[in-house]
């Protein structure tokens, strides 16, 4: 499977009031999204608070959103850090399970060289026979994974996407023009999708799209119709939003706004903390500016 969907959404992580993993509510939030634009599922990535959910709860998780949407959608498992080993242990066992894909995020901490990022993804891909997703996302990492070595990447059969998060639409645009006609190049940030795809990239993980999933998917449609001008009236209109869920550190601010519109996301874990109030008051403020809050 090379093509994972135009749409995919960074599913955030359901907590009880106890802050142990919601299952049920992980399904159904997985149902939902799906049902409202998602074409696949991102588990335990950054905005699934995989920082902080153990091996144990993130293979129950693989397993939960599969089994809820794994029929209609794409299921693409989070199993990257910054240990090679660890990452290839966690990759083989969501393997097992099933999903469509894995996502890796770039080695953090560590800050590797090139040639040490690489070789990190080379043995991964190695090691499995899923369709893998470079993550990149130096804001997080704290390391930048060049355009030239996606392009190495890129020569690996199953590594078949980056998502880019490095801000930079030069960056993108040298992923773009360096790498093979069928690499997958997903926007990691919500505001630049548009312009991702008038360079030729191929879609968003988004956040935004566990609220206006299916605003995204209207605008993605629309650029690749060439309805511009309806893509580009989509891209500001969303524009606010797209600013507000990060406020604050993400997921926080994302992860209220799924509260407000009454799914039972729950808390946050340590070390993220709720947002205040005024925060608050501001993400409702903008969805209601939008429209996806009366």
């Amino acid at each position: 499977m090379r093509n994972f969907g135009r749409v995919l959404t960074a599913m955030v992580t359901p907590f009880n009031d106890d802050y142990s993993v919601n299952y049920n509510e992980a399904a159904k939030l997985a149902k939902y999204l799906v049902a409202n634009g998602s074409d696949g599922i991102v588990v335990a990535g950054s905005t699934g608070e995989a920082a902080t959910l153990s091996k144990d709860e993130k293979l129950e998780l693989f397993r939960t959103v599969l089994d809820a949407v794994g029929d209609s959608a794409t299921v693409i498992a989070g199993t990257g850090s910054n240990d090679t080993r660890a990452s290839i242990e966690m990759t083989q066992a969501a393997e097992k399970i099933g999903v469509h894909g894995a996502m890796l995020v770039g080695p953090y901490y560590n800050k590797p060289p090139q040639e040490g990022f690489y070789q990190h993804f080379k043995a991964i891909a190695d090691s499995t026979g899923l369709p893998l997703i470079v993550y990149n996302v130096p804001g997080r990492t704290a390391s930048n994974i060049l355009p030239a070595t996606i392009a190495r990447l890129a020569e690996i059969n199953n590594i078949v996407a980056v998502k880019e998060a490095s801000g930079s639409l030069d960056q993108i645009s040298e992923i773009i023009r360096i790498t093979p006609n069928d690499f997958l190049v997903y926007s990691g940030d919500d505001g630049l999708t548009l312009p991702l795809l008038g360079v030729g990239g191929n879609g968003v993980i988004s956040v935004a799209a566990h609220i206006v999933g299916k605003r995204m998917q209207e605008m993605i449609t629309a650029f690749f119709a060439r309805d511009i001008a309806k893509a580009q009236a989509i891209h500001l209109e969303l524009m606010p939003f797209f600013k507000a869920i990060f406020i604050t550190t993400n997921p926080i601010p994302i992860k209220e706004c799924v509260n407000i519109i009454g799914i039972n996301a729950g808390p946050l874990r340590l070390p993220l903390i709720s947002p205040t109030a005024g925060e608050t008051q501001q993400l409702k403020q903008v969805m209601q500016s939008i429209g996806v809050l009366q």
